[in-house]
């Protein structure tokens, strides 16, 4: 699953960044304006070392480490595992996702290129499937959107999966907060990020009704992948 959402976008000439598994307050929280009173600082959701070093709760770190790093445009994907306190039928403490994060110079960038790059992403990971935004809210992004998918069991008809809805969610996307810009020396340009969970896809790609399976090292399961 990771390698097919990572020759997607590597097809649209994507780079792939990579950053530490350990990270700082200031790269996984503060710089993607995440302040100090957020939830998502709480020692119950995130695994600390000490009061400056954490295991990452998102991928989203390499995107500021990339932004310091170079200037736009940038067209990048970042892979790879991360951490949070949480272990039930959809989340287990390891996992990974997929960040992207598109800045040009000046105001070319709008939600309809997100909106047009995310269609076109989704169908060729599921297939013909309706997809529909909903207003959300992200601290790093805004104005901000989850996106769904007709559900891929039922085909949008109603199953205990989707919870009788015909929707699946799958990723999380807006455009970037201009904040966020403030934090890396940027101005005059604009942008868009999104970031999905990989397990997640898998589950639906493959009708996985449990992820901690996947981290299980069951035969049965696993002889199915072969």
């Amino acid at each position: 699953t990771m390698d097919k959402i990572i020759e997607y976008f590597i097809a649209l000439n994507f780079s792939i960044e990579k950053g530490p598994l350990i990270e700082d307050d200031f790269h996984n929280f503060e710089a993607l304006n995440l302040p100090k009173s957020h939830p998502a600082r709480d020692m119950q959701d995130t695994f600390y070392f000490d009061d400056k070093r954490l295991l990452r709760t998102q991928t989203s770190p390499v995107q500021i480490r990339t932004m310091l790093a170079q200037k736009p445009p940038i067209r990048m994907i970042a892979p790879g595992a991360v951490f949070r306190r949480d272990f039930d039928i959809t989340h287990t403490p390891m996992f990974h996702q997929v960040e992207s994060l598109v800045v040009e110079e000046g105001q070319k960038v709008s939600f309809a290129n997100l909106k047009s790059v995310l269609e076109d992403f989704l169908r060729y990971m599921f297939g013909d499937v309706k997809v529909r935004f909903r207003p959300s809210f992200f601290p790093f992004t805004e104005p901000s959107a989850e996106v769904d998918i007709s559900c891929v069991f039922c085909k949008g008809k109603g199953c205990r999966v989707c919870k009788h809805t015909g929707w699946l969610e799958v990723l999380g996307c807006g455009i970037v907060d201009p904040n966020v810009y403030n934090f890396v020396g940027y101005e005059n340009v604009s942008g868009y990020a999104f970031g999905l969970g990989v397990e997640r896809f898998a589950m639906l790609l493959h009708q996985i009704p449990d992820l901690r399976s996947l981290f299980e090292g069951d035969l049965r399961l696993l002889e199915q992948f072969r």
